[in-house]
């Protein structure tokens, strides 16, 4: 696949492009749905398929305050996007200069000036542009003005009467800790992504559970506060078991303790400090807990990791698309 950060370095493809317009977070199967709509359409056409999206959530610039959780860092996206296959991603610069370009202005410079689009596939409830004044009727109606057709495809369902599948519902599984549910949605399970740093030191020589302790950006969906089944991948390609705690420590803090995604490896012994790494969730095993005393911490959680054991069997799967640290 090949990525475009800057438009106007890049001649459009000589076929013309299907393109497809979207913050794309998490790449679920209601997004994968879309894909192969158009990649279905753009091979019956001879088109290159294109998707545009954008390297930070349109809401972090528009609405900062309100801006969601991700379920995918930039990165992670862009190997989603390659695995299921389309020709190019655009990405997107989104600042406050692009968030005043208005609808017209965006199909006119991106769609048809650099792109060369014949077809665009989004979503039936699609908006864009300053104000989010565009719609899908407003891209038909350039379209026939421009030479591109327009597809407004149904979200698609995981059930027959349900709501669509959308980031913001999966939003809402992680954060509630749903973590089986929202991997259903999502395809796989949902994987944050960070730097492993120094601790206290309280895991290892006082607790003899040694974690890695990973630095997840702010801006990423974590699960609610709790303890959870996951699988732990390093760069070179090696995944472990793991019980990880994502919480505050309080039968240490109380209520006040730094949040913390703490992973403890299974059959793993090592330094990991510096390192990148991927943590997939599985299961959510429990709520987390103050203990009255450190032995009876200790005693859960040896059982929390039985627990992650029986939850996560004995063979990894592969993994959706490989991890090899940050790519951009």
């Amino acid at each position: 696949m090949e990525v475009v950060t800057e438009l106007s370095e890049q001649p459009p493809p000589a076929t013309g492009s299907a393109v497809t317009i979207g913050a794309y977070d998490g790449v679920h199967l209601g997004h994968r749905t879309v894909l192969a709509d158009l990649r279905r359409r753009a091979a019956d056409a001879g088109l290159a398929t294109v998707v545009v999206t954008f390297d930070r959530h349109p809401g972090s610039v528009v609405r900062p305050e309100q801006a969601p959780k991700l379920l995918c860092d930039l990165d992670q996206k862009l190997e989603l996007l390659a695995e299921v296959g389309v020709d190019r991603t655009v990405v997107v610069h989104f600042d406050e200069a692009r968030s005043s370009e208005t609808a017209e202005e965006f199909v006119l410079g991106t769609l048809v000036d650099a792109l060369a689009t014949r077809l665009v596939v989004v979503g039936e409830d699609f908006h864009f542009g300053h104000g989010r004044k565009g719609n899908v009727e407003l891209l038909a109606e350039m379209g026939r003005v421009y030479g591109f057709t327009v597809d407004g495809v149904h979200l698609a369902s995981d059930t027959p009467s349900g709501p669509p599948i959308s980031s913001t519902r999966i939003r809402g599984l992680v954060a509630e800790g749903a973590v089986e549910e929202a991997a259903r949605l999502l395809g796989r399970p949902h994987s944050v992504r960070g730097v492993v740093a120094a601790g206290d030191g309280r895991g290892g020589s006082e607790l003899g559970f040694p974690t890695a302790n990973l630095t997840v950006p702010a801006e990423l969906a974590l699960p609610s506060l709790g303890i959870y089944a996951c699988w732990y991948e390093r760069p070179s390609g090696e995944r472990y078991q793991a019980a990880v705690s994502v919480g505050r420590r309080p039968t240490f803090y109380g209520d006040g303790g730094t949040l913390l995604v703490e992973a403890h490896l299974l059959d793993f012994s090592g330094d990991l400090y510096g390192e990148h790494g991927r943590l997939s969730f599985v299961r959510r095993l429990r709520d987390e807990l103050a203990f009255p005393s450190v032995d009876d911490l200790v005693a859960q959680m040896h059982r929390d990791v039985a627990a992650a054991r029986a939850a996560l069997g004995d063979a990894p799967p592969s993994p959706a698309v490989p991890f090899a640290g940050p790519r951009c």
